[in-house]
């Protein structure tokens, strides 16, 4: 039977594709085909996109560099357009850059022109502009909102464009206005960063990559860290005794998820392919084939345990597509 959707979008967008498997577009190498699927590469594709989406009442969804992410088994029925709007305009310490480009190979453009201010996103896999700002992306003490000067950004349901100030992207603990409002979509960005010397950036960068190396499981596919460490104190003195580490957590204020999901006794466990990480248990990881609802298992049981031991509810950081309500 002919699907007179496509049809009708093959007329308007150019290189639009159907029944493409996404797990080839994210960072955990997994999830079902996207029913239609476009890549936008410009700002002019980017509101095409979107209108004929619109016109045709399609679900949207818009990926980026497809780290912070979980697609479905079963994929996603509607249109997803991945961000690919690259370019790089330098005007003395500030940076106009598409959505689309990649903080790893930014970092290394930035240290070779004695900029710093990116150090810290250096291999973090997948990660892209967009995303990161959406994700409010932050490392090593350091947030990407740090740097940011503007953003600009489409309305998918008006098509109107703007330009957000820093205070406009309401940013708060891996959140943005974004998160909220999905109806704004990132097309580019205004970067400031500071002069350095590009030796001490590159011995930075070298510092935070073997850090990665050493701490994280980067020889799977994930999607990063699964959950937000928790902003809180445990005042529970039983706990505090029986985990005296909570103590300097506390004078922090931040307790990190993979502490206690390893004190809950879950490093190294396993549903299928997918494994909480006995490296670092803020990650669950891709043995090979996993699949999301493998992922969706560990997540929930990650959730009830540390919930039950420490009476705190993590919250995700990861990013669910095609998953029932």
């Amino acid at each position: 039977m002919a699907d007179k959707i496509f049809e009708q979008l093959k007329k308007e967008l150019h290189g639009v594709e159907k029944n493409l498997v996404l797990k080839n577009h994210t960072t955990y190498k997994i999830g079902g085909p996207a029913k239609y699927f476009f890549l936008a590469k410009n700002k002019e594709n980017l509101v095409k996109a979107l209108n004929i989406s619109k016109k045709l009442k399609l679900p949207i969804f818009i990926l980026g560099g497809g780290s912070n992410l979980l697609i479905s088994d079963k994929g996603f029925f509607g249109m997803v357009i991945k961000i690919d709007i690259l370019g790089e305009q330098f005007n003395g310490n500030k940076l106009i850059v598409g959505a689309g480009e990649k903080l790893t190979k930014l970092s290394y453009t930035l240290a070779d022109k004695g900029l710093s201010g990116l150090e810290w996103a250096t291999g973090i896999p997948g990660a892209a502009v967009g995303g990161s700002i959406y994700g409010h992306a932050q490392a090593f003490g350091t947030k990407i909102s740090e740097i940011i000067e503007s953003v600009e950004v489409i309305n998918s349901k008006t098509l109107e464009i703007k330009t957000l100030t820093k205070e406009q992207c309401n940013f708060s603990l891996k959140n943005s206005i974004f998160k909220k409002n999905k109806n704004l979509i990132i097309i580019s960005a205004v970067l400031k960063f500071k002069e350095k010397n590009p030796e001490e950036i590159r011995a930075q960068i070298k510092e935070f990559l073997e850090y990665r190396r050493t701490k994280h499981p980067t020889n799977f596919p994930s999607a990063g860290s699964a959950f937000v460490n928790p902003e809180k104190k445990i005042t529970n003195k039983k706990l505090l005794e029986r985990f005296p580490e909570l103590n300097d957590f506390n004078i922090k204020g931040t307790i990190p998820a993979g502490y206690l999901i390893a004190k809950s006794g879950l490093a190294g466990k396993k549903i299928g392919n997918a494994q909480i990480s006995e490296k670092h248990s803020n990650f669950i990881i891709n043995l090979g084939g996993a699949s999301a609802k493998c992922v969706m298992g560990l997540i929930n049981l990650a959730k009830r345990k540390v919930k039950k031991n420490f009476g705190i509810n993590l919250e995700t950081e990861i990013q669910f597509v095609g998953f029932s309500k």
